[in-house]
Order: C-alpha cells, then structure tokens, then sequence
C-alpha cells in the first residue's frame, strides 16, 4: 500500500479542536502513514503540547493567512519520503472523522495513491449544511472554477491530494492569495496532467467545530464569502496564464 501523509493547516486560540483530535487522534495515526501540521503562533499552547504528545510533526508558524499556511505545510511534508499526500483543513478533517471515518478511510487508502491531483469536494447533502452566505457565494466560485477546468468540481471544500511529484510543482509555483482554485490549476495548465474530483459526504459543516469563531455581523459575514469568491475566482482564471500576455481583471 502506498504511503499517505496528512497535511493540516490550523489556527485555534482558543484550543477549540482539543475535544475531537483527542478523541481522534489513535484512528488518524492507523489510517496515515505521517500526520504534518501547521500551527499558527496564536494557537494554543496546549493543543501544541498534545499534538506533539500524539506523534505528530507540527511546525509552529507566523499567522500570515491560510494560503501562506497551505504551503508551508506542503514544505514540511516533502521533507520525508511521502508518496501521496492528503491536505486539509483541520476543523474539517476532525468533523469528517468524527461523523464519516470509514469514507475517510476509504478516500485515503483507495482514491488517493496513483492520483496526480484530487480535488475533494461536497455531496448535495454535505453542501447544503454549510450558513447561506457559504452556498451562495462559492456556488458561484465553483461554476467559474468548473467552466475553466472543463469539469464539474466543487474546490471550496478545504480538501485535496496530490502525489510528491504534484506537490513540488505546486510549490515552485504557488503564489496566489486563495490556494483552493490555484493548485489545481497548476496541475492542469502548467503540469499537463489530470485533475480528478470526487465529491464526499465528510466535508460536511457542522456548527460546533467549523464556524469562523471571530464575531462577525451578517453583513461582514457575506462579505467576507464574497471576498473569497472574489479571490478563488480570479486564481481560476489567471493561474497558468501569465505567458500567455493574460491581463488582471478590472471590474
């Protein structure tokens, strides 16, 4: 069986994901063959102490905002000898193992090896448990994301895998504010190889583990979404673009 690293990014103050990744923690280790976190420096002192008690390589970083997180964590897995690797966020990988660990597993040791690049995404069901502001919005992203990939995909779910050979092309050209569209597009424009999507039920939302835990007005809350949206979207569009005299969108 091939060997799958965990990639997690994870910025958690309050030590909000203690609960779950202590319940969690024996199942990750049997199913991964390397667990790699990033951990911003605002983050819990205690939930460093017990992921480092775990087993787990975490790698301590400035809050420099998801993307800079992303590939920081991609730089710390290729330092083994990890021929696959799983990315995700890691208040969603904890909801996926605390309500759907067996098709964790079963992405993990059946859908990822011999993938160049796998974008993990929603089912209807899954989708439809994330606030309004959420749907909305990265519906819209998701259709401009699909339109320029050529194939319906849902990338605003904070998943995917890739191989070694994937993640290194990622990061000698990864530079975009928003990951989520641009990996893909790396593999696709740049690298000439496929990109695969499956969509699953794990990605769900669940309120008590995967809300932005800052307090937001409606209002900021959609533009926040919107913000995203708008940042996601251009990535899709101008990534693997910049030979060919492509110009950044005015609105």
């Amino acid at each position: 069986m091939s060997k799958i690293g965990l990639l997690c990014t994870s910025h958690d103050p309050e030590g909000n994901n203690l609960a779950l990744i202590n319940k969690h923690h024996r199942y990750l280790s049997r199913i991964y063959e390397n667990i790699f976190i990033t951990l911003s420096e605002e983050s819990s002192g205690e939930l460093l102490e017990e992921l480092l008690s775990y087993g787990f390589n975490v790698r301590v970083i400035p809050k420099k905002g998801s993307a800079h997180a992303r590939r920081e964590v991609l730089k710390f897995g290729l330092d083994s000898n990890i021929e696959f690797f799983h990315y995700c966020d890691f208040d969603r990988l904890l909801t996926w193992c605390n309500n759907h660990s067996n098709e964790l597993k079963h992405i993990v040791w059946y859908e990822i090896p011999n993938r160049n690049y796998l974008i993990l995404g929603r089912t209807e069901r899954a989708l439809y448990t994330h606030p309004t502001e959420w749907i909305v919005t990265e519906r819209i992203t998701n259709q401009i994301f699909s339109l320029e990939l050529g194939k319906e995909a849902d990338v605003t779910a904070g998943s995917c895998a890739m191989s070694r050979r994937s993640c290194e092309l990622i990061l000698q050209h990864s530079k975009q504010l928003a990951t989520d569209a641009e990996w893909a597009m790396i593999i696709h424009r740049i690298g000439k190889m496929e990109v695969d999507y499956l969509a699953v039920e794990g990605l769900e939302y669940v309120e008590e583990t995967n809300a932005d835990t800052k307090h937001k007005s409606e209002t900021e809350k959609w533009f926040a979404r919107v913000k995203a949206s708008y940042l996601i979207s251009e990535s899709s569009i101008q990534t693997g673009k910049e030979n060919e005299g492509y110009l950044k969108i005015e609105i």
